[in-house]
C-alpha cells in the first residue's frame, strides 16, 4: 500500500511520493517489498496514487532486483483510505489469501513465521501487534488473553499500548467486508473497520511482533526509521 499524498511530510512530498523518500540507504518502498519476498511471497501488487505513481515503475520496473519476474501495479484515485486501496486488489488476489504491508512500515525482523502461521490458519485474518509509547497514533487493540476484543482507531485515551502494525493477512472474505463498509468521520474506508468485522466473526488472530517496528509517516517517525535502519546496517557490517 503506497498511495496517499503524504501531507504530514510536506514539503518533502511536494515533488515525490512519500514511499520513494530515502530511509538510510534505500527508498522506503524497498523495505516492505523485501519483507514480502523474504516471507516467500513472490506475487506482489503495489497500490499507489497521486501525481507521482509513474515513479514506482521507473524505480522498480518488474522487480528483478528483488528476484521477481513481475510486479503488478494499481492506481488509487484520491485518498479513500487503506481499505479502499486494498479493495483494488480483488482482481489481483483471485479469491486467494493476501498479505498486506503498508509502504511506510519498517521492521527489524522478517514476517515469515507469522505468514506461515496464517497459511496454517483455517480461515479469517491475522494482524501483528507491537507495544508502543504513542498508541494514540494508531489502531489500538484491547486484549483478553489470546483474543482481541476490539480495535479502536487513533483513540484519545488508549485502552492498551498495543498498536496494530501495518502488516495484515486476510482470507478471501476481506473484499466482501470492504464492500460493506461506510466511510469514517475522516471520509475514509478504515482498515480498522475491516479488522473489527473479523473480530465480530471471531476470526481475527494476532501475534506480537518481535524486534522493533516503526512507521515513517511523520517527521519524527521518518527520522527514527533512518536511525534504526542505520544502526541495524552498521551493526550487520561490524559483525562481518
Amino acid at each position: 500500500m503506497a498511495g496517499g499524498l503524504g501531507k504530514r511530510l510536506l514539503p518533502l512530498t511536494k515533488i515525490t511520493n512519500k514511499h520513494l523518500l530515502p530511509v538510510y540507504d534505500k527508498p522506503m518502498i524497498y523495505y516492505p517489498l523485501t519483507l514480502l519476498v523474504r516471507a516467500g511471497i513472490k506475487d506482489i501488487l503495489i497500490v499507489t496514487g497521486g501525481n507521482h505513481a509513474g515513479e514506482f515503475l521507473r524505480l522498480l520496473g518488474n522487480g528483478h532486483e528483488f528476484g521477481l519476474s513481475h510486479i503488478h501495479y494499481a492506481y488509487q484515485e484520491g485518498e479513500g483510505g487503506i481499505a479502499e486501496a486494498l479493495g483494488l486488489a480483488q482482481h489481483f488476489a483471485k479469491n486467494s489469501r493476501i498479505a498486506v504491508v503498508l509502504g511506510d512500515n519498517i521492521l527489524e525482523n522478517g514476517i515469515k513465521e507469522y505468514v506461515d502461521r496464517f497459511r496454517r490458519q483455517k480461515s479469517g485474518a491475522r494482524v501483528l501487534l507491537k507495544e508502543v509509547d504513542d498508541p494514540e497514533r494508531f489502531g489500538v487493540a484491547t486484549l483478553k488473553g489470546r483474543k482481541i476484543l476490539a480495535i479502536e482507531e487513533k483513540p484519545k485515551t488508549p485502552k492498551s499500548r498495543y498498536a496494530v502494525t501495518g502488516v495484515y493477512m486476510y482470507d478471501e472474505k476481506v473484499f466482501e467486508i470492504i464492500k460493506s463498509l461506510k466511510p469514517s468521520g475522516r471520509g475514509e474506508f478504515e482498515i480498522t473497520d475491516v479488522n473489527n468485522a473479523y473480530i465480530r466473526k471471531n476470526e481475527l488472530e494476532f501475534d506480537v511482533l518481535k524486534g522493533w517496528w516503526t512507521d515513517s509517516g511523520t517527521y519524527d517517525s521518518l527520522l527514527r526509521a533512518n536511525q534504526l535502519v542505520a544502526e541495524k546496517v552498521k551493526k550487520g557490517s561490524s559483525n562481518g
